[in-house]
């Protein structure tokens, strides 16, 4: 019994609490704290970015990274050296919200629940179902994938 206590007190971090999409603290546009407490998965987040019903990020960004992939968007920033130019609570604010640092931006804010103009059902082109939850485009953890990926994505 000691030793399972000692186990989960050695541990807390990988049981730390999600901040939720209505909680995320900005400093400006950036976002300094984690959103789970645990790592993100750089693989995992290349497979959200290029997946176009997951992150979807490729309908806009292009990247050498994942050029093996096809139909790169061109109307975001290329995102060679992303990792480079922007720190880690960057990206994570950029992911998080994007409107925080770009007013008129088109990229969503990948994890927001409220304040929309004309909610959509993620990538599907109809409406929000009226009366039900509003959840984010990506979860918590998948965001830290973002970021974990785009942090090896430098020149």
């Amino acid at each position: 019994m000691i030793a399972l206590a000692a186990f989960a007190m050695g541990t807390g971090a990988a049981f730390a609490e999600e901040t939720a999409p209505e909680n995320v603290s900005f400093d400006g546009y950036e976002v300094a704290e984690s959103l789970t407490g645990v790592p993100g998965d750089p693989e995992k987040g290349r497979e959200i970015m290029t997946n176009k019903s997951a992150g979807n990020c490729i309908s806009c960004h292009a990247a050498e990274a994942y050029a093996d992939v096809p139909f790169h968007g061109e109307v975001g920033p290329v995102l060679d050296g992303a990792g480079d130019r922007w720190s880690e609570a960057e990206l994570r604010g950029l992911v998080v919200n994007a409107k925080m640092a770009f007013d008129g931006t088109v990229m969503p804010a990948f994890y927001k629940t409220d304040g929309f103009t004309r909610l959509g059902d993620a990538f599907t082109g109809k409406a929000w179902p009226e009366g039900e939850p509003v959840t984010p485009l990506l979860t918590a953890q998948e965001v830290e994938d973002v970021v974990a990926y785009l942090k090896t994505l430098t020149e």
